[in-house]
């Protein structure tokens, strides 16, 4: 018999544990149809938040309905060891320690992170198992592990002999604090407070000057030449000259070129080409000097004379005070605009001129485009997010794949020590002739295979055979262009099919003030302490009625007290039906003339709820699906037919086929 009071806490205990020991999450049958799905695997970067539970729940869902549904299900579940978030933390943690990754060295530094990964790993099982994640333990994977790490070298290697993996000097964001390279998507712009610098540029063998405004004056260093639009009336006079630049009083050309915005600034303009990615266009275009002048943790270099070591924003303040005492200053302008920071350690990114592995993204782009285009192209739900790749994949740049990291998979590039040639492959070569280049991948380079390597790619593979494409994918919108779009373009270069038939879209979960969690707000929520206050059923339950394909959702407290209550209300009708059976009760076949007209309603509901809720279910409507279900078990079964069966169940004759109707209608 069930206890009197639902209790969550009671009710869960065992029962995960129960499941995995039995099988029932293992796949293999083949007297099944397959159906497949990868779980967003999680950073290692410390404990699943409300976030993770966003992806995993919905995911669990469509795992537990296709087994009910006869489907032979593989959810492969694993982790991501997320090389610049994870080395970030490890390194704040030895820095609380006095000690540095350098002091360490990279064998050790690598040991200690896989002893972070492990800890934390750890804490994901334990939270999957909380939540009721019913994944296949079988086929767990990890992004670091040997056959993903076979895939990730195969992958490189093919695309360098290709020609789509090339190495070259360009403009690159620079993280001066944890000294590496980032892509553009791994750069978070905010409104900064700043300032416009506005400078007299002395026009040599002439009394007139030119007027340059910058917001970076430490780079003045590297300027090569001051560019105006050759159109502008106020400067033609001037194009062919030279002007002296007030930081180090180096004569600059006076260059003409449709780029400069005649209305921006002074309409004259500083070239920086080894800081700034517009400049050093011009100055590919223009044959100019690639002139470096900040160092690896934004310090100012040796060109810079008086002001070499310094860091660049006390650079910029003792230079700009230079400049006005000797009278090239005009004025400075406050204002407010848009900067990059590092996503993971939130420094202020420096563009910066350095050699770096790229992908050659357009042939990759234009296969997804076409067969986005055609019809075994993937469906989004909803639609519009098909939109959302399309256009990334219209305008993408080239993909900085080198990271200046330790923790990741290094780069199969190796470099003759004689004469300086590289050899690229998949083997390690004699590392007494050859040194292997410093650099990591991207994580997202790895991650962007974990639907075809976690099944086995490129070995032959009766899994991969099996299960790919996968199925569905259940992710947020805000990793479109990190994850989808780079599983996408390297499932359709490497095995010619999409990697997945269906992408299911959500949104964030943010806090009941519709602001996004973050550590800095201190709003973030565990789910674990959800999960403890009013028990896992109740926070999957909210999760899937209050969350909308591609819409954000609030948290609310509230909300998971109704959550409760519902649960509460279901487990209260089991009791009254297990109480109404007795202990002697053997279940019979219902025959349809023995039926009232009562019984016949409450079947024909179910009957009809049973299709409205699978029809749902089959577009990954969960939260129509959950209301169709929640408007069954209030209104038709506990508000009128277990209502009405308090007097049907006193009278003998119907007795027996009420008790097999209620006995059905639970189950």
């Amino acid at each position: 018999m069930l206890e009197k009071h639902y209790e969550p806490v009671k009710v869960e205990e065992g029962k995960y544990d129960n499941w995995v020991n039995s099988g029932y999450f293992s796949c293999g049958d083949k007297t099944k149809q397959p159906f497949s799905l990868v779980i967003p695997p999680p950073n290692v970067t410390g404990k699943l938040h409300l976030g993770h539970v966003m992806d995993t729940i919905p995911d669990d869902i469509i795992a537990r309905y296709k087994r009910m549904m006869g489907f032979d299900v593989l959810w492969v579940p694993g982790v991501d060891h997320a090389g610049i978030a994870t080395q970030a933390k490890v390194e704040a943690k030895l820095r609380e320690e006095g000690i540095s990754r350098f002091d360490l060295g990279r064998e050790e530094f690598v040991k200690k992170t896989y002893q972070w990964k492990d800890e934390y790993c750890a804490t994901i099982h334990k939270q999957w198992a909380k939540i009721g994640l019913s994944v296949d333990y079988n086929h767990e994977r990890f992004t670091l592990d040997e056959g993903l790490s076979k895939a990730v070298m195969h992958v490189f290697v093919t695309l360098y002999k290709e020609g789509l993996i090339y190495q070259g000097e360009r403009i690159i964001n620079w993280d001066p604090e944890l000294h590496t390279a980032l892509s553009n998507i791994e750069v978070v712009h905010q409104d900064d407070e700043g300032a416009f610098y506005y400078f007299y540029y002395d026009v040599v063998n002439s009394n007139e000057k030119l007027i340059v405004a910058t917001t970076r004056p430490e780079t003045m260093f590297g300027d090569q030449a001051v560019f105006v639009n050759p159109k502008d009336e106020r400067y033609k006079h001037l194009i062919g000259k030279k002007c002296i630049n007030p930081a180090n009083k180096e004569e600059l050309p006076i260059m003409a070129d449709s780029y400069v915005d005649l209305k921006f600034g002074t309409g004259a303009m500083k070239a920086t080409p080894a800081h700034d990615p517009n400049d050093f266009k011009l100055a590919k275009k223009y044959n100019l000097k690639l002139v470096k002048v900040l160092d690896e943790s934004a310090h100012m270099n040796s060109l810079c004379g008086k002001y070499a070591g310094m860091d660049r924003y006390e650079c910029r303040d003792l230079l700009v005070k230079d400049i006005e005492k000797e009278g090239h200053l005009q004025k400075i302008e406050k204002i407010v605009h848009s900067v990059g920071h590092s996503e993971r350690s939130g420094a202020v990114v420096e563009p910066m001129l350095s050699k770096q592995w790229f992908v050659k993204m357009k042939p990759l782009a234009d296969k997804v485009i076409e067969t986005m285009q055609g019809k075994g192209k993937i469906n989004f739900i909803p639609k519009r997010f098909e939109k959302v790749l399309l256009r990334w994949m219209a305008n993408c740049e080239d993909w900085c794949v080198s990271r200046q990291l330790w923790w990741g998979h290094r780069i199969p590039a190796y470099y003759n020590k004689k004469d300086g040639s590289i050899l690229v492959s998949e083997e390690t070569p004699d590392l007494n002739l050859y040194t292997q280049d410093e650099d990591v991948l991207d994580t997202w380079f790895s991650s962007g295979l974990w639907p075809f390597a976690t099944l086995g790619w490129p070995e032959k593979s009766e899994d991969f055979d099996r299960y790919f494409p996968t199925s569905v994918l259940v992710t947020g919108y805000d990793i479109i262009f990190f994850w989808v779009s780079r599983m996408v373009f390297q499932s359709l270069h490497f095995t010619g099919k999409i990697p997945f038939k269906d992408v299911v879209i959500h949104g964030l979960i943010r806090d009941e003030q519709g602001r996004k969690m973050s550590k800095s707000l201190g709003n973030g929520i565990d789910p674990i302490d959800v999960i403890n206050k009013y028990g896992v059923d109740a926070l999957r339950y909210f999760i899937t009625t209050n969350s909308t394909p591609g819409l954000d959702m609030r948290y609310s407290d509230e909300k998971l007290k109704s959550a409760q209550n519902y649960l509460n209300k279901i487990w209260n009708a089991t009791r009254y039906v297990e109480m109404s059976l007795g202990d002697d009760f053997v279940p019979s076949i219902l025959e349809k003339e023995k039926l009232s007209t009562l019984d016949r309603y409450i079947l024909s509901r179910l009957e009809k709820t049973i299709k409205r809720v699978q029809a749902k279910m089959e577009k990954y409507e969960f939260g129509a699906a959950s209301s169709i279900l929640y408007n069954f078990v209030y209104d038709d079964f506990c508000s009128f037919y277990l209502e009405m069966s308090k007097i049907t169940l006193l009278d003998e004759s119907k007795k027996e086929i009420t008790k097999n109707v209620l006995h059905v209608v639970i189950k």
